[in-house]
C-alpha cells in the first residue's frame, strides 16, 4: 500500500494567506498602537482633579492616570470627558483648541466632546464635574 501525501491547491494555500493578512491587519487596530487595555479607576465623587490656574482658556489638561480631559472652552467655563479616544481606545494626548489623539489622528471639540475629525466613531462621554473655589472635582 502506498502513503499519499497530501498537497493544497494553489487556491487554498492563497485563500488562507489572506486569511492570516486579515487578521494581521485587524490586530494591528488594537493596543499596539497606544491603546490601553485597562480602564482607570473612576475617582469617586469630591475627588480633586486639578486646580482651576492648570487649565488654560480655550484648551485644557490631560489627566493620564485618571484618563480624564479638563477644558476650559471659555474663561470660568470646565468641562471633563474621557480621555480616552473611541476610535481605537488610545489616550488621547494633546488639548489645543481641539482634544487630539495622535494615534489615527481623531479631534474632538473642547466644549462637548463631539467629534471634529478623523475616524472616531462617537463623542468622547462627558464626566461630570464642580468647581469649588479654585478647584476642579468629580460631581
Amino acid at each position: 500500500m502506498t502513503e499519499q501525501t497530501y498537497r493544497p491547491s494553489r487556491r487554498i494555500v492563497f485563500q488562507g494567506l489572506g486569511a492570516l493578512g486579515t487578521a494581521v491587519a485587524l490586530a494591528g487596530c488594537g493596543s499596539d498602537d497606544g491603546g490601553d487595555d485597562e480602564a482607570a479607576p473612576k475617582p469617586g465623587a469630591g475627588t480633586e482633579l486639578a486646580p482651576t490656574s492648570e487649565v488654560p482658556v480655550g484648551g485644557g489638561v490631560i489627566l493620564s492616570d485618571e484618563k480624564i480631559v479638563i477644558t476650559q472652552p471659555t474663561e470660568g467655563e470646565f468641562k471633563a470627558f474621557t480621555a480616552v479616544c473611541t476610535h481605537a481606545q488610545c489616550t488621547v494626548n494633546e488639548v489645543t483648541e481641539t482634544i487630539n489623539c495622535v494615534c489615527h489622528k481623531s479631534k474632538y471639540s473642547i466644549e462637548d466632546g463631539s467629534v471634529q475629525g478623523g475616524p472616531a466613531p462617537a463623542p468622547l462621554d462627558e464626566i461630570a464635574i464642580n468647581v469649588e473655589g479654585d478647584k476642579i472635582v468629580t460631581a
